[in-house]
């Protein structure tokens, strides 16, 4: 057999098992719908706080319930110990026109 077949017999291989996992997914999809609703609804009710998006810092952890200050904490212009932090963007109303810097002329 070349080794060309044998290539091409393990791209098929894989082509369908793709088409497989996402006939799963598809197939899941339905069936996971009534499972979902009531999470959700579970979570309104206890008003469970947001999901934890990395496990690094605090403040990359839950960024609705983290300090502005706390990347900061060792000086202003101290570099980024953990790479999620250049992932998550500061707050829509942070800045020189935003609600902080209204709150703190006060």
């Amino acid at each position: 057999m070349r080794r060309s077949t044998v290539a091409m017999i393990v791209l098929a291989g894989g082509l369908v098992l793709l088409a497989l996992e996402l006939a799963h997914g598809i197939w899941r999809n339905g069936a996971d719908a009534r499972a979902r609703g009531e999470r959700a609804e579970l979570v309104r009710t206890l008003g469970l706080s947001d999901l934890a998006l990395f496990t690094e810092a605090r403040y990359t952890r839950h960024p609705t319930q983290a300090d502005l200050f706390t990347p900061f904490q060792d000086t202003p212009l101290s570099l980024e110990h953990f790479p999620t932090g250049s992932l998550i963007s500061p707050p829509r109303d942070f800045g020189p026109s935003g609600r902080f810097a209204t709150e703190h002329e006060k």
